[in-house]
């Protein structure tokens, strides 16, 4: 995961998930512009393991990450923006700075199917386990990348066990994925979560908190 070789920035003059654009617009009587990108909405799921009481994450590298970091440590990568060519990356940091974990999650692209059957999918290309429909439960909707993209994501929660796993997941490599598997364990979630050593979603804090709102207090006391 974190062998990243042979690293070029150069502009993106079309792409299959991003679209950008620029909408005018008159508020209050003043004229105003704003620029954005149109993306796929998205569904995540926070997965908990009840044979091990564990939840199901997923780790991978995150290109957008790995700029960021870039930017922060070499801000002359994107100083000529502008024009056609960037500067080399001579120096790349080291892969793991742009690794975060993760809720299992993908984006809607498939128009015959629901929210639900997509998400079903995910969970086993990603986590190897096999779940069904009547399996999830949706806890809520939300708005992300509100200044940019505005895109909805969907979030449910499925709960497996050991018996539903089918395989060791890890996404599609014939569409570019390669992502790890982590489990963490339920005692130890919180503090995980609030833990700034390991860069996560803001989708892992919320689910994680939900469910020490909504189902620990009904779990089997030990």
């Amino acid at each position: 995961m974190e062998a990243i070789e042979e690293l070029a920035v150069q502009p993106c003059t079309s792409s299959l998930y991003l679209r950008p654009f620029r909408l005018s617009y008159r508020q209050n009587g003043k004229k105003k512009f704003w620029d954005f990108m149109r993306t796929h909405d998205s569904v995540s799921i926070l997965i908990f393991n009840t044979s091990r009481q564990c939840f199901v994450v997923v780790k991978q590298f995150r290109p957008a990450v790995y700029m960021c970091e870039i930017e922060r440590h070499q801000p002359q990568v994107f100083e000529n923006q502008d024009k056609e060519s960037f500067p080399s990356l001579e120096n790349p940091l080291p892969a793991v700075v742009g690794v975060t974990y993760e809720l299992c999650a993908g984006i809607v692209d498939k128009p015959g199917l629901s929210l639900e059957e997509i998400a079903c999918e995910e969970v086993l290309e990603e986590c190897g386990y096999r779940v069904s429909t009547a399996d999830l439960r949706r806890i809520t909707s939300y708005r992300s990348g509100v200044g940019v993209t505005g895109s909805r994501q969907t979030l449910f929660y499925a709960e497996v066990n050991d018996q539903m796993r089918t395989s060791g997941g890890g996404g599609q490599p014939e569409e570019g994925e390669l992502i790890e598997v982590v489990e963490i364990p339920l005692g130890e979630s919180m503090k995980f979560a609030y833990d700034e050593t390991f860069p996560k979603t803001m989708g892992v804090i919320f689910s994680f908190m939900w469910f020490h709102n909504n189902i620990a207090p009904k779990l089997p006391k030990k």
